[in-house]
């Protein structure tokens, strides 16, 4: 087989990229070619790794609150409003305009996101959806049925939501992921931009870019609600967003979110099964740039 021909072939695995540069392999360059990371990124531009946050406005909040359901076997939600109401206010005071939806149906779901992300962002610098919900692996539920995450996110993607492209959307996901529940374990030490042009010149971005994800907890656990306090992942949200909201960088603010649910809280219950458990939130981001919310 010829160096062409396997330059071509594509694994079962990873892709082969045949479009490479000074015939450097995909992984990246050689040893003896490597050249230095502010050749590459020219990071004397600090304001390059930071989101732009100067618009009109910060952007739009959606929060969508399931408390009751149709569908057997899901129960109402106590303490829900809970957290509806302290995600409002805190979003609120972050300076975002905040819409609340309660108990929807999935089409309803899907309708009213549509509708959001079919609108003009091109003067607001970011958006953020917090849902609320019975929720199971990669799937929530609406009061009828469940409906898959990626349905609901996918529409702020960059090839459906142009004028979000290049801007952080940030999903709070307060539900289930699965039902195991997390004993827990003692620890050795617990110390202290307009829409892109399709032009040559124009940099891309990935479709799936920009995107953070906020799960209550970790795949396949369950998460805790408390029936008059609301949920430990949104009430320590909030508590952080607006202690430190204005002063550190996202990222920073989510691992004391995580830091606070799983060193704060612990389950209390008659049942032993349900007695003493523990919660882990579970951040995924694929942001570009580090995000800091407007003093």
């Amino acid at each position: 087989m010829s160096a062409t021909e396997k330059g071509n072939e594509t694994a079962q695995g990873d892709c082969v990229d045949t479009q490479l540069d000074s015939g450097l392999m995909a992984e990246g360059p050689s040893p003896s070619s490597q050249v230095a990371p502010s050749q590459v990124t020219g990071d004397s531009d600090p304001d390059k790794y930071r989101y732009n946050m100067n618009y009109t406005s910060i952007g739009r909040c959606v929060i969508i609150n399931n408390k009751n359901f149709k569908k057997k076997g899901l129960d109402t939600r106590e303490g829900t409003d809970k957290d509806a109401d302290q995600a409002e206010k805190t979003f609120r005071w972050l300076g975002y305009d905040v819409k609340t939806f309660k108990d929807l149906k999935v089409a309803k779901m899907v309708t009213e996101l549509t509708k959001v992300s079919k609108e003009d962002h091109s003067k607001m610098a970011s958006f953020v959806c917090v849902l609320l919900s019975h929720g199971e692996d990669k799937v929530i539920f609406g009061t009828d049925r469940e409906v898959e995450l990626s349905e609901l996110t996918s529409l702020f993607r960059g090839d459906r939501c142009a004028t979000l492209v290049g801007k952080p959307k940030l999903f709070f996901i307060q539900a289930c992921r699965g039902k195991e529940f997390d004993d827990g374990i003692v620890g050795m030490s617990l110390g202290d931009s307009e829409a892109i042009e399709a032009e040559e010149s124009t940099p891309r971005i990935p479709v799936e870019a920009d995107f953070l994800y906020g799960y209550s907890t970790a795949p396949g656990y369950y998460a805790w609600r408390n029936a008059q306090n609301g949920s430990w992942f949104i009430q320590s949200l909030c508590s952080i967003l607006e202690e430190f909201g204005k002063q550190l960088e996202l990222m920073q603010l989510m691992t004391r979110v995580n830091n606070m649910v799983a060193l704060s809280f612990q389950s209390t219950n008659s049942k032993s099964s349900l007695h003493a458990k523990k919660q882990i939130p579970c951040i995924v981001s694929m942001l570009t740039k580090e995000l800091y919310f407007p003093k």
